[in-house]
């Protein structure tokens, strides 16, 4: 299959060892802000997909990342601060990666060419009709996801990929692909630069987005969180004094008596 991947294009600059940290600096940042600039150009893709997550996750779905290298820990990455973030279950949100966990930390030799893996990865999360598959790859050619993606497609599973290559077969494969076109990296291939940023950013709308609309944020505040050390504490009351409006004494006790700021604030709302 014959397309331009432009994310293995020669940089747009030379003789990188002879530049200046400054200029380093300078030059990565710029290419840097192209990144969100092409990410607005696949809004509407984005949106598109967020609408059928959030359909299937109505349904009692769950969403599924699967990817290789820093797409694959990228994915991991937002599933796992799903839970704290809006206080869902550990398991709506996955990620799976090539390899493994131990993957996570340390490159797994030939991971991300295995053609069979991810549908099995997916089958031991007992993966079904309701549930949507995301597949990442900067690439589009990663045959350890546009496999998964095809298996999933047979099964009536919904999927989706993020993408940094129009016309990539991972594009191709997705019913409901997002392609970021980010172009060369700073330094040629190095996918884990601008078309990582591209993924990062739009992993963030999705998991963002979808929380929101079901409902795990109120007004602009993370109502459902987990409230796992002091800093979390502290920013529960006060989102209980904004609401309410109670004190900080007040709202500190009805936080350590409801166990959520949502609750407690529901307890107030309702002796009204």
């Amino acid at each position: 299959m014959n397309f331009t991947k432009t994310t293995e294009q020669s940089s747009h600059y030379e003789d990188l060892e002879k530049m200046s940290i400054k200029v380093l600096l300078t030059n990565i940042n710029n290419e840097d802000k192209t990144v969100p600039v092409a990410v607005e150009k696949s809004l509407p893709q984005i949106e598109v997909l967020i609408s059928k997550t959030v359909e299937k996750l109505k349904l009692g779905g769950k969403i599924f990342y699967i990817g290789a290298g820093t797409s694959g820990r990228l994915g991991i990455l937002d599933a796992s601060e799903c839970p704290p973030t809006f206080g869902v279950p550990f398991d709506l949100v996955n990620g799976i990666i090539a390899g493994g966990d131990k993957a996570i930390r340390k490159a797994v030799e030939n991971a991300e060419d295995n053609q069979e893996q991810a549908w099995i990865d997916l089958q031991n999360q007992n993966i079904n009709e309701n549930d949507v598959v995301i597949g990442i790859a900067a690439s589009g050619t990663t045959p350890y996801v546009i496999a998964g993606l095809e298996k999933c497609n047979e099964n009536n599973i919904v999927t989706g990929c993020i993408t940094c290559n129009e016309g990539s077969p991972l594009a191709l494969t997705a019913k409901f692909p997002v392609v970021v076109v980010v172009g060369p990296e700073f330094v040629t291939g190095s996918s884990r630069m601008k078309a990582g940023t591209a993924q990062k950013l739009i992993l963030n709308m999705i998991s963002t987005a979808s929380m929101i609309q079901l409902g795990k944020v109120k007004g602009n505040k993370m109502i459902d969180m987990q409230l796992s050390n002091d800093k979390l504490v502290d920013r529960g009351v006060k989102m209980i004094m904004s609401e309410i409006p109670v004190d900080y004494e007040t709202g500190s006790a009805l936080l350590k008596e409801f166990g959520s700021v949502r609750k407690a604030v529901e307890s107030h709302t309702n002796k009204k």
